[in-house]
């Protein structure tokens, strides 16, 4: 008599099979291009080049799920979990390329958000590390862009004295764990101070530049202008923006919470006791 085949004898669709081969190589990839861009293995092209073939395997992974699917479901093949697998990896992985794509769609193609448009703090210590022409602000079409993407980014008016508005921001910077490239306090013969640092993207970890312009206004206020540019590339999907605009809202809330030394009031210094007149002693 034959053997009736049981649930774990049908055989295994193959496009089931490769989808989940495809999207875990994907996978793989993509974590060592990340890991390659983080870490400064190679330079930005090559790494990108790994990271657009992982999205690459990352679709051959959904299309052969898709199609196994299919397959599955007409000739009742097992392999469902491969499939699916398969699927979820693959959408995964092109889900954040995906919404940079949105974002490119929305926000206009600049990398260098300043809010002093018309002077924006300059870089100096950072010149040496920036690619060739991309030190110098890009100029007057690249601010027409930024006022019509991001009309909010505007220089920080603070009550308090440029030293204290410099240390808040240094304390900003260095609790970002940004890479402090230089730093100049105000002081005697400055003074303003100036801050530059380099920060970098959560996931890929791009270098992007940063510099700190503090200038004193009136008697005891400040103002704090904030330039954030990338190294590469035409599009910076909103992340200069978005650092600009947080930094600028930590810097004033840790401004706030410094307290201004006061002077002490003349009429409540301490006075020395008066000194006892000691009687003359009759001879």
């Amino acid at each position: 008599m034959a053997r009736r085949p049981t649930f774990g004898d049908e055989p295994t669709s193959r496009l089931a099979a490769w989808s989940r081969r495809f999207a875990l190589f994907a996978l793989a990839v993509a974590v060592l291009s990340v890991i390659v861009l983080r870490s400064g293995l190679l330079e930005i092209v090559p790494a990108l080049a790994t990271f657009g073939a992982a999205l690459v395997f990352a679709g051959l992974a959904i299309l052969f799920a898709l199609a196994a699917f299919i397959v599955i479901w007409r000739q009742g093949l097992a392999g469902l979990g491969y499939a699916i697998l398969g699927l979820f990896l693959g959408l995964a992985l092109l889900a954040y390329p995906g919404y940079l794509g949105y974002r490119a769609t929305v926000l206009p193609a600049i990398t260098d958000i300043t809010t002093d448009p018309s002077n924006p703090p300059r870089y100096d210590v950072l010149v040496r590390l920036r690619p060739r022409g991309r030190s110098d602000y890009p100029g007057q079409a690249t601010a027409a862009l930024q006022r019509q993407a991001y009309a909010d980014i505007v220089p920080l008016q603070l009550g308090v004295p440029a030293k204290i508005a410099y240390d808040a921001a240094l304390a900003v910077a260095t609790k970002r764990k940004w890479l402090l490239v230089d730093t100049k306090a105000p002081g005697p013969g400055r003074p303003g101070g100036t801050i530059e640092a380099v920060a970098r993207t959560p996931i890929m970890g791009f270098r992007d530049d940063v510099v700190i312009r503090i200038s004193p206004q009136g008697g005891d206020g400040a103002r704090v202008d904030v330039r954030s540019a990338s190294r590469y590339g035409s599009h910076d999907f909103g992340a200069n923006a978005s650092r600009v605009r947080a930094l600028l809202e930590d810097i004033d809330d840790a401004a706030g919470n410094v307290k201004e030394p006061k002077p002490e009031p003349d009429d409540k210094k301490a006075k020395k006791p008066a000194e006892k007149k000691q009687p003359e002693k009759k001879r």
